[in-house]
């Protein structure tokens, strides 16, 4: 059974998809493990979140969204021009996360207010992974500066992040947790 390390990482470089080998501070290296934690922090949502009839819809969209992130990791991290090809995040990807936020915003309230992180465990889980994928966002920005990116893999990112943050809405919603809002207090405004 081959071992769990294989020390080629041990110089401070890892392999790119294709051979090539770079930094671990690369922005490539940095945008694709940024989405690897979202992906870490999905889990954490899906496991706080109770297995109910209440909140089906959303574990079949845990799974969808963790199977892609995988994608969109292999994606940042294959050079385009690299062998072998890998799967890339395609329009159709960014087309059904669109469709799970259309789904799940037609249970909700319409937002008057910013929504405060928090409610139940799986919605606060959901927050937390919504700002990592907003740091994932702007590492791959970063890293497309540099370096040819699939553009469709920043705009699913970005679309992703306002799923989690209407799924963390919904988880609230579907346990009854309350949503806690901000309200600025403008008493003092001059």
């Amino acid at each position: 059974m081959p071992k769990i390390y294989t020390r080629t990482g041990d110089d401070g470089t890892t392999a790119l998809f294709g051979g090539d080998r770079v930094g671990k501070g690369h922005p490539r290296i940095r945008a694709y493990g940024t989405v690897d934690e979202v992906n870490a922090l999905v889990g954490v949502a899906r496991a706080h979140l109770a297995d109910t009839d209440a909140t089906a819809p959303l574990h079949d969209i845990f799974q969808e969204i963790q199977e892609d992130l995988f994608v969109v990791g292999a994606d940042l991290a294959t050079p385009e021009n690299a062998k072998p090809v890998v799967p890339r995040i395609t329009e159709a990807h960014i087309d059904g996360i669109e469709q799970h936020i259309d789904t799940l915003e037609d249970d909700l309230a319409p937002l008057k207010h910013f929504v405060l992180p928090g409610g139940s465990p799986a919605a606060a889980a959901l927050h937390n992974a919504r700002t990592v994928c907003r740091r994932a966002e702007r590492l791959s920005v970063e890293a497309s500066a540099s370096t040819p990116l699939n553009e469709h893999a920043l705009v699913y990112l970005n679309r992703l992040s306002d799923l989690l943050f209407v799924m963390a809405r919904w988880a609230n919603h579907a346990v009854g947790a309350s949503e806690h809002t901000w309200v600025p207090d403008t008493s003092s405004a001059s």
